[in-house]
């Protein structure tokens, strides 16, 4: 099932069904490193017809609370739990009034330490469900303001459509990619992003370039230059970008450790997942313009 075809239902105590969709980089560039660390960077985000799905429920009490086990993340590390606690604690301030809590049900297919975007895609549908539940009423640039306290990426989802990034991912820019299909695979090995951008080798001094660059050669445009670091700590996917090359302008996504390349059907997607080796997992998956729920975002 893809999430263009879940129907989200609302109730005045619950939300159910919410897409939390997937991510990919079509190229990552990093381009310097600020005095605090943060690495400054320039991509393209795409959204996915992929993703996790949430359920939400209004307590009686103020807690928050995850109401399924997802094995090795504890609760109080969880991005969902944290976003929402960040976002009850922000409404609570400007209504002058306590919330009431949540239950939070996710349904996980995206793989951890993957590089597509799950775990901050997670807490962006929280923060936008919980948004609505609550009727706390922060717009989206406020909304993307308190995701960047949880990660870089977080604020590309409240954004809410495809998009040019720079800085550390938080200035964005709307931007048109190809209608296309995908092939998407996870070699088996979860990449630490600390570990990919404190790397001695890991090149920071890639020059800027602009979307008009990118809009001319889509499909094909720049690198991730975070591969090279990734190839030499994970032979895994060095071999699943070789044997992906035979299709198409294979790279990795993000931080890895999964990687895609584009095709221009879904039925050439499905003759590429027939011979997949079998270690590997892999999916097809459809581009998408927009967040399946920017219909929850208000811009002011």
């Amino acid at each position: 099932m893809t999430i263009a075809t879940i129907a989200t239902t609302i109730t005045a105590r619950t939300l159910k069904n919410c897409p939390a969709p997937a991510k990919l980089n079509l190229f990552l560039h990093i381009t310097g490193r600020r005095p605090d660390g943060y690495h400054l960077l320039q991509t393209v985000f795409q959204l996915l017809d992929f993703g996790d799905t949430l359920h939400f429920a209004l307590r009686d009490d103020e807690r928050i609370e995850r109401s399924n086990a997802l094995p090795g993340v504890p609760q109080d590390s969880d991005l969902t739990v944290r976003a929402a606690r960040l976002l009850q604690a922000a409404g609570r301030e400007k209504l002058g009034k306590p919330l009431a809590g949540a239950d939070i049900a996710l349904e996980k297919r995206l793989p951890m330490g993957g590089g597509l975007g799950g775990g901050s895609s997670d807490a962006a549908t929280t923060m936008m469900a919980l948004n609505h539940l609550w009727h706390t009423g922060f717009s989206r640039a406020e909304l993307m303001t308190l995701g960047l306290q949880l990660g870089a990426d977080v604020p590309f989802f409240l954004f809410g459509q495809n998009a040019f990034a720079e800085g550390v991912g938080e200035i964005l820019s709307p931007i048109e990619t190809p209608a296309c299909w995908y092939v998407v695979i996870e070699p088996g090995v979860s990449i630490s992003t600390a570990a990919i951008f404190n790397a001695k080798d890991l090149t920071r001094d890639t020059n800027l370039v602009k979307i008009s660059n990118f809009s001319k050669a889509p499909k094909s445009f720049g690198k991730n230059d975070l591969q090279a670091v990734a190839t030499r700590l994970f032979p895994e996917v060095s071999d699943a970008i070789q044997w992906l090359k035979k299709f198409g302008d294979a790279r990795m996504t993000g931080s890895g450790s999964c990687v895609f390349c584009s095709v221009e059907q879904e039925h050439d997607a499905s003759e590429v997942l027939k011979i997949v080796p079998p270690r590997w997992r892999a999916w097809k998956v459809k581009a998408i313009g927009q967040h399946p729920l920017a219909n929850f975002l208000r811009e002011q």
